[in-house]
């Protein structure tokens, strides 16, 4: 199993702001994960209680429909997915699968608050960014679906 490089969850939107001690920290409780090529790494309507950072590889973001399942977006190096189930823990939103071989960065729940009792500045960063990535996600949504009519 490979290492987490901090250098790669440095570049993510999702740790942006954080102070170089707040994000090694951070990176101590990151795990890695690598998944083959066509893996199911989460499923719609499952509970979660972790976000990912792709570390390599792409990944298709399907949902479920009447028709079958529909591709509505990808994931790549730095972006994040599967970060409302650390705010709510809802059933899943979204089917995530991998296209080829790649390394995935996981961070649970239970780490996450680990994180935020001894960092609280970093953590509230952490949630700003959280917040950010999910409101760009929506408008992205909006647009499409705005086009498609």
């Amino acid at each position: 199993m490979p290492g987490v490089d901090s250098s790669i969850l440095a570049k993510s939107p999702l740790l942006e702001s954080l102070l170089p001690v707040e994000l090694e920290s951070l990176t101590l409780l990151f795990t890695a994960v690598d998944v083959a090529a066509a893996e199911v790494v989460l499923r719609e309507g499952e509970v979660g209680d972790s976000l990912f950072i792709v570390a390599s590889g792409v990944l298709d973001v399907l949902v479920h429909t009447e028709g079958g399942d529909v591709v509505v977006g990808a994931v790549g190096v730095g972006e994040s997915f599967g970060e409302i189930s650390l705010i709510d823990k809802s059933p899943r939103s979204a089917t995530v699968r991998a296209r080829a071989p790649a390394t995935l960065y996981v961070l649970t729940h239970d780490a996450l608050h680990g994180f935020a009792k001894s960092h609280r500045n970093g953590f509230t960063w952490l949630m700003v960014n959280v917040a950010r990535g999910l409101a760009h996600k929506l408008r992205e949504a909006n647009r499409k679906l705005a086009e498609r009519r």
